[in-house]
């Protein structure tokens, strides 16, 4: 019993001196800190947790605004009792706005410990005193920075920006907000960050957003051969000047004018190469940046000193300088001289250069020149340059004209350019005009002409020779060739229209083999009487942009380009044009007068060509519009500018309204309306054209008939003479009708002209046949037969049979043909009915014997 008392009472015992051990456990040296959003807490176990054997639970709240956001356990085993414990936490909200309150407590078993430690970050609040912060912060650009906001009680949050970028905004509390943003750099005057309320107060903050130094390109040089000097480039800007200025040191010496990016350094110049390191430095960070040189080949000279003048002259002077760095006077030198027209001049000479003459100046100008050289000897760069110093060269006699000739009608104009200022050399006094004929004539004609007067006008074919004249000589002769071609020879070879652009023409052509002096460009108003203008240019060139002084819109001008040779220039090509065209205005009737010729269907209207004056572009054709009855237009075009009519084809009866315009590249302008009224001259045509066809065909029919007709009564019904025997027997022939020559007969043969009938009496063949008879026969016969022995050849006898008789009836002024045939047929016609009615043989009747050489018809006198 005793001992069962005895070990109840070391349990209790033991029960509070372990209740007493934990009781006396926790945590100690509690440490908290931050980094950005980070929360680190650090601490460390109580003695009287070291005689204790169970785990330990360190429970950690995070309290923000005293309200707890975050909790969390922490547990230590027995074996790391003593040690010292960590943990961290990231905080959701801005650091910077809100104060964290962070608590540890420990617990055994289940049991709490002593009360644990408090320890709290504070927000930037009581260090800015401001209702936004942080202000003026230096912040690097590209980081995620927090602005917080605490607006007063009596007013309600709104919205937070940062200069428009309103990013992330995060409530706190009710009168605590924060604003997260990606910063950009915006000026180097810094960015504002502006919290507003909802009745349009504003509370705000300047803050600088910036990079680090950025330099670079390090070089290094001697400029005394004493010291170094150095020089880079600034690279990107810091944008945060005004607050963290850049700090440069050159080998670990501080830079003194560093602002011009620049740093010396004294040093002893030795061959050799070495290093020379530059550190830049601002609060986000710094740089190093390196050269390696050889300062013995890096001289950068000082600028010449007490530059003057010297021994002048028309087109040389004399200048000479000195150095005020005694080390140059040993050094290889280049010198480089720069006059006022842009001329350079390189002189290398030997040791220590400090004087040179200038050559190749114009007389009478004015000068001035400025002087920098450099090492010849490993050149690393020119000097500055010195100061300038002005001069005037003495005059001199003036340089030639450049001459030139424009034809006018028959009379030719010798032009030429004034002198400029850097050609007279002084003032021109005159000019002195020559000329001798080209046909041989060894006459030459001289005449001054003032120095007001640029031109001279001569009649024909001359060679000319102007000279220029001042106080200090004659200018070298300028001569030219007035050739003998005629103005038409000239004005043939105007075949285009060229249009400029820019004011100006671009002209190019094939070189010509006899431009041995090159080419001669000339241009002039067509239409005004204004000088031509003209540029000669190389035989090297066949191309050129030409752009005439004044060159006002819609102005015509003349453009020739000649080939320059010995004797007159010859003419290549010719044009005129416009170098500015001007738009088409509202011009109409421009085409007067306007007429129209109609050709049956079709309408050909016909206008007078276009004045010069008139065309402010040029024509590249015409256009013919037509409609009827105000329908749609119709247009008819031509792209020949020489064009004066246009045809519309296949046109209805009606009235009809005819535009014709000029075709430009400005569009079309000038237009002149014509008002027709169309007839169906296709139906009288036909009507006309009917009519003719058949009156012509009812002649041919009228004719044919009447031929065919007298053939079929010659061939059918021949007309037979009466006969009247008492005339042919008792008188002889008292009068002959006229002769009618022989006509073709209706069958194509040949028919004699029939003259009164002679009729003899039938005989027969053998009877009394004489020549003599045939020959007084033929004495009654006109004079044609008689005279004309073809006629007299061909004559064929033809027999008429007797159709009243049955005795053939003789002339009996005219015997029988003794050599004519007895079966000589009769001719003519031979009716059947004589064998009907008079029951005669054929061969026994006595033919009526004629002669077809001639038929008189024997005529009662009077």
């Amino acid at each position: 019993m005793i001992r069962f008392w005895f070990l109840l009472l070391v349990l209790i015992q033991l029960s509070q001196q372990n209740q007493t051990g934990v009781s006396q456990c926790g945590p100690q040296n509690l440490t908290v800190s931050r980094s950005d959003q980070t929360v680190l807490v650090e601490w460390e176990d109580a003695a009287s947790c070291s005689a204790l054997n169970d785990p330990i639970l360190y429970n950690v709240t995070i309290l923000v605004e005293n309200q707890e956001i975050h909790s969390d356990g922490v547990w230590v085993a027995p074996g790391l009792v003593g040690s010292v414990h960590s943990w961290n936490w990231t905080s959701p909200l801005p650091m910077d706005c809100a104060a964290h309150t962070v608590r540890l407590r420990a617990q055994i078993d289940n049991q709490p410990s002593r009360p644990g430690q408090e320890r709290t970050l504070p927000d930037k609040e009581a260090i800015y005193n401001r209702p936004v912060f942080p202000q003026d912060a230096v912040l690097q650009a590209g980081s995620l920075a927090s602005f917080c906001c605490k607006v007063p009680d009596d007013q309600q949050f709104d919205k937070m920006h940062l200069d428009g970028n309103t990013g992330n905004t995060t409530k706190i509390s009710e009168h605590r907000y924060a604003l997260t943003v990606r910063l950009k750099p915006v000026k180097e005057s810094g960015a504002v960050v502006l919290c507003e309320t909802k009745s349009g107060r504003e509370y705000g903050s300047i803050v600088y957003i910036g990079y680090p130094p950025g330099d670079k390109d390090l070089q290094c040089e001697t400029r005394d051969l004493e010291s170094v000097e150095c020089r880079w480039n600034e690279g990107r800007n810091t944008m945060v000047k005004l607050k963290s200025q850049t700090s440069y040191q050159l080998d670990g010496s501080p830079c003194d004018s560093s602002s011009e990016l620049r740093c010396s350094k004294r040093v002893k110049i030795g061959g050799g190469e070495r290093n020379w390191t530059l550190t830049a430095q601002n609060v986000f960070g710094q740089v190093e940046i390196q050269d390696s040189a050889d300062l013995s080949r890096r001289v950068h000279m000082f600028a010449p000193h007490g530059l003057s003048v010297g021994d002048v002259k028309a087109r040389s002077v004399r200048l000479s300088w000195s150095w005020t760095v005694q080390q140059y006077h040993s050094l290889n030198l280049s010198c480089q001289i720069i006059v006022s027209d842009g001329s350079f001049l390189q002189i290398k000479h030997g040791v220590g250069l400090k004087a040179a003459v200038l050559t190749d100046l114009r007389p009478n100008w004015e000068y001035e020149v400025k002087v920098r050289c450099g090492t010849a000897q490993h050149f690393w760069t020119w000097s500055d340059w010195s100061s300038r110093v002005s001069f005037h060269t003495e005059g001199d006699a003036p340089d030639a004209l450049d001459v030139w000739m424009q034809k006018k009608g028959n009379q030719t104009v010798i032009v030429w350019k004034k002198l400029l200022a850097n050609q007279s050399h002084g003032d021109v006094t005159g000019y002195e005009v020559t000329w001798a004929r080209t046909g041989g004539s060894d006459r030459l004609s001289k005449e001054e002409v003032s120095a007001s007067v640029h031109e001279y006008t001569l009649d024909g074919d001359a060679v000319v020779t102007v000279t220029a004249k001042n106080q200090h000589g004659r200018s070298p002769p300028s001569i030219i060739t007035v050739p003998a071609t005629s103005s038409a020879d000239e004005t043939s070879m105007n075949l285009s229209c060229f249009t400029g652009s820019d004011g100006g023409l671009n002209l190019s052509w094939f070189h010509h083999p006899e431009a041995s002096c090159g080419y001669i460009v000339d241009w002039f108003p067509v239409l005004e009487d204004d000088p031509v203008d003209w540029l000669k240019l190389p035989p090297s060139l066949n191309s050129v942009r030409i752009k005439p002084k004044s060159a006002a819109a819609g102005r015509r001008y003349s453009v020739s380009i000649y080939a320059c040779r010995d004797g007159a220039p010859m003419l290549l090509q010719r044009k005129d044009g416009f170098f500015t065209e001007k738009l088409p205005g509202k011009q109409t009737k421009l085409f007067q007068p306007l007429s129209y010729t109609q050709r049956g269907s079709d309408v050909e209207i016909h206008w007078d060509p276009v004045p010069l004056t008139q065309q402010p572009a040029c024509i590249h054709g015409y256009v013919l519009y037509y409609s009827k009855n105000n329908d749609k237009p119709v247009s008819v075009t031509t792209e020949n500018p020489a064009g004066s009519s246009l045809t519309a084809r296949n046109l209805e009866s009606g009235s009809y309204t005819f535009t014709v315009a000029a075709r430009t590249a400005g569009g079309a302008y000038g237009n002149t309306t014509l008002q027709v009224l169309l007839n169906d001259q296709d139906g009288l045509s036909n009507i006309f054209i009917s009519l003719g066809a058949v009156f012509i065909l009812l002649f041919l029919i009228t004719v044919l008939c009447y031929r065919h007709w007298a053939c079929i009564k010659e061939t059918f019904y021949p007309e037979v003479p009466k006969p009247n025997m008492a005339d042919w027997f008792t008188s002889p022939v008292k009068s002959v009708n006229p002769y009618y020559p022989s006509e073709l007969g209706c069958h194509g043969e040949e028919n004699m002209a029939v003259p009164e009938l002679l009729l003899k009496p039938a005989e027969p063949l053998n009877n009394n046949n004489s020549d003599q008879e045939d020959m007084a026969v033929m004495s009654q016969a006109p004079p044609l037969y008689q005279n004309n022995p073809a006629l007299r050849r061909h004559a064929v006898s033809t027999v008429f049979p007797n159709l009243t008789y049955n005795l053939p009836v003789a002339d009996p002024e005219r015997p029988a043909d003794p050599e004519r045939p007895a079966d000589l047929e009769p001719c003519g016609y031979h009716p059947q009915i004589q064998a009907e009615v008079f029951g005669q043989n054929r061969a026994a009747q006595k033919p009526i014997i004629c002669v077809s050489g001639y038929i008189m018809v024997p005529q009662q006198s009077q």
